[in-house]
C-alpha cells in the first residue's frame, strides 16, 4: 500500500518548486486516480514482455517475481454465497461480473475447475454429442459482453447455464482520495478513512505514482517544464526496472 498523503506533499513540493503552479486536492485525486489505473495496467504488458526473457536466481532481483508479487496484491476470490448476488443477465441465464472484476483467471463449478473456452468453441461443445459435451467432471465457462455462462452438471438440458461455485480473478484497483478539510483558505489532510483513500499499489510504486501525476498536472497547467521534467523521472525509472 502507498499512503496517499506521502505522494501528494511530495507533488505539491514539487509542482510549488520555481513556483510551477498550485494543484488542487480535487485535481490531484483525478490525476492520482488516472495514475494508479496507468501503473496497474503497465504489470500486464511488463508481464509479458518479461515471459520473453529469462530470469535470474535471485529471486528479489528478479523482474517477473516483482511483477507477480505487485499483481498478487489484487488477486481475490468470490465464494457462491457473493456470486448468487451478480445481476443475471437477462435472456442469457448468464450472470454480469460485477464492475470490479478486471480479470478472471479461473472458474470453478461443484469444485471441478471450469475450461474457459471461446464463445464459437463453447458453443459448439454445449451442442456437440455426448462424449464432448460438458459433465460434472468436465464443466466449460465462456464470458461475453462481460457475462459469464457455465455449462456442467447432469441436467438433461445441455445449454441450462449454471452459476460458478467459486471465481478467481484480479480487482481493479479502488479509487482514492485524498480527504481534507478547509481552515481558512488551506486544505488539510484529514485522515479519517471515511475521507481518505489510499493507493493499494505496492510501495515499490510510490515514486513512478509521483512522476506520472507531476505529468498529468503539467498538461494540465500547460507547464511544458513540469510535464517534460516528471516524463524524464518516470523514463528513468522505466529503464532502471527494464534493465
Amino acid at each position: 500500500m502507498v499512503i496517499i498523503d506521502d505522494v501528494y506533499q511530495k507533488v505539491l513540493a514539487i509542482a510549488n518548486k520555481e513556483q510551477r503552479g498550485y494543484i488542487t486536492p480535487q485535481e490531484f485525486n483525478l490525476y492520482a486516480n488516472q495514475a494508479q489505473i496507468e501503473i496497474f495496467e503497465q504489470y500486464f504488458y511488463d508481464l509479458n514482455q518479461q515471459a520473453r526473457i529469462h530470469g535470474n536466481e535471485y529471486v528479489y532481483a528478479d523482474v517477473d517475481d516483482m511483477l507477480e508479487e505487485k499483481i498478487q496484491i489484487f488477486e481475490k476470490t468470490d465464494l457462491t454465497a457473493i456470486i448468487n448476488s451478480y445481476a443475471i443477465a437477462a435472456g442469457t441465464g448468464g450472470r454480469f461480473l460485477p464492475d470490479y472484476v478486471y480479470r478472471v483467471g479461473k472458474v470453478e463449478f461443484n469444485g471441478a475447475d471450469c475450461e474457459i473456452l471461446k464463445t464459437k468453441d463453447f458453443n459448439n461443445c454445449i451442442n456437440s454429442g455426448p462424449l464432448i459435451r460438458p459433465n460434472d467432471k468436465r464443466p466449460i465457462a465462456n464470458i461475453r459482453d462481460n457475462v459469464i455462462r457455465v455449462v456442467g452438471g447432469t441436467s438433461s438440458n445441455p445449454t441450462l447455464f449454471r452459476t460458478p461455485t467459486s471465481l478467481v480473478y484480479l480487482k481493479r484497483p479502488a479509487n482514492v482520495s485524498w480527504g481534507y478539510y478547509v481552515v481558512g483558505l488551506k486544505a488539510l489532510h484529514d485522515p479519517n478513512p471515511a475521507k481518505t483513500k489510499n493507493f493499494e499499489l505496492h510501495k515499490s510504486d510510490e515514486a513512478e505514482l509521483v512522476y506520472k501525476i507531476l505529468k498529468l498536472a503539467g498538461i494540465s497547467m500547460k507547464s511544458a517544464d513540469l510535464a517534460s521534467s516528471a516524463q524524464n523521472m518516470e523514463n528513468t525509472i522505466d529503464q532502471k526496472e527494464k534493465q
